[in-house]
């Protein structure tokens, strides 16, 4: 995959946490995933089978709760660093390199929800393997806003548009034709803006019950959504909030109906997990270090590009400088 077609891709997540040992304790036994030394201190890597699909770090000190953070690819970090910054958006950790990786920033949209940038260094199979998230999903407090900063820095486009009733509309976005999330405004504004991220389970149900098992608790869900697939809202013990998402049975036609998202009938209530992307997250995910690789998504119907496993950026000590791991980690 070459740096241009990188753009707009979501290629990298990181779970920044109170208690990493817990966490991956915790994860371990709800997702099909296993922790894996990064070869850096204090970075640990979630490894599904034998493919790096995340990280794992120590949340820095800063009063934000756990949480996710997601990278999205670029091929040029300042660039994409700069033009968030004329759209109203803010730097929360400047671009910086990771040898042997890639470069990185970790930024802010213009209502407060943070995300990471990244262009990784030379990939010499040009691709990796699909990952195990599967949909992107924004909460945010202006909607429109939020759609036009995102396509004006990504190339995203508007999909259908679901009308929620008293829960407002749920926009999904578009990237090179593929739906690969959604964005929708959230109706309690007390909650910060956030992303959150679907990770593929083999079943719902299953994960639901292992995650209250494990300390864990399901916000919403599980349920069904129309396609035949299921999804669930979970915070891990730590307060780090994701979801779950499993395909429908069968094959399913590329409708906005089969999304996580398009299903949901009180999108303001995913907002109510801890969000992996809110205002208070700022200094965290200006601080941590971050490793993006790839991501694509396996799951019904929101297929996300991916990166090359192998280039996964490792995590960052500090303000970028790291050993050359796989994955760019996040500094603190």
């Amino acid at each position: 995959m070459s740096n241009a077609e990188i753009r707009g891709r979501f290629v990298w997540h990181e779970l920044m946490t109170t208690d990493p040992q817990g966490a991956g304790a915790f994860y371990s036994k709800v997702l099909p995933w296993k922790t894996q030394p990064s070869g850096m201190p204090d970075y640990t890597l979630w490894v599904s089978g034998k493919t790096q699909v995340g990280g794992l770090m120590a949340q820095p000190e800063s009063g934000a709760p756990p949480s996710w953070l997601v990278y999205i690819g670029t091929p040029d970090v300042d660039g994409t660093a700069a033009a968030a910054q004329r759209l109203g958006g803010k730097v929360l950790k400047a671009p910086a390199d990771i040898p042997n990786v890639g470069r990185f920033a970790v930024l802010a949209d213009p209502q407060g929800a943070a995300f990471a940038v990244f262009t990784p260094g030379p990939m010499p199979d040009g691709g990796a393997p699909p990952t195990d998230f599967t949909w992107h999903e924004l909460a945010t407090s202006d909607q429109q806003g939020a759609v036009a900063f995102y396509a004006e820095l990504f190339g995203w486009s508007r999909g259908p548009a679901h009308d929620m009733g008293p829960a407002g509309v749920y926009q999904l976005i578009e990237h090179g034709g593929t739906q690969v999330g959604g964005i929708y405004k959230l109706m309690d504004a007390s909650k910060p803006p956030h992303w959150l991220t679907y990770i593929h389970v083999a079943s719902v149900d299953k994960a639901a019950a292992a995650a209250k098992a494990a300390g864990g608790r399901v916000t919403q869900g599980p349920m069904e959504v129309p396609g035949g697939s299921r999804i669930a809202q979970i915070l891990d013990p730590q307060g780090g909030a994701f979801a779950v998402h499993e395909p429908a049975k069968h094959a399913a036609a590329s409708t906005a109906a089969e999304k996580p998202a398009a299903t949901r009938k009180a999108p303001a209530k995913a907002a109510a997990p801890k969000a992996p992307k809110a205002p208070a997250r700022k200094k965290a995910a200006a601080k941590a270090k971050k490793r993006p690789a790839a991501a694509k998504r396996a799951a019904a119907k929101k297929k996300s590009p991916a990166k090359k496993a192998a280039k996964r950026p490792a995590k960052r000590k500090a303000a970028g400088k790291k050993k050359s791991a796989k994955r760019p980690a996040r500094k603190k």
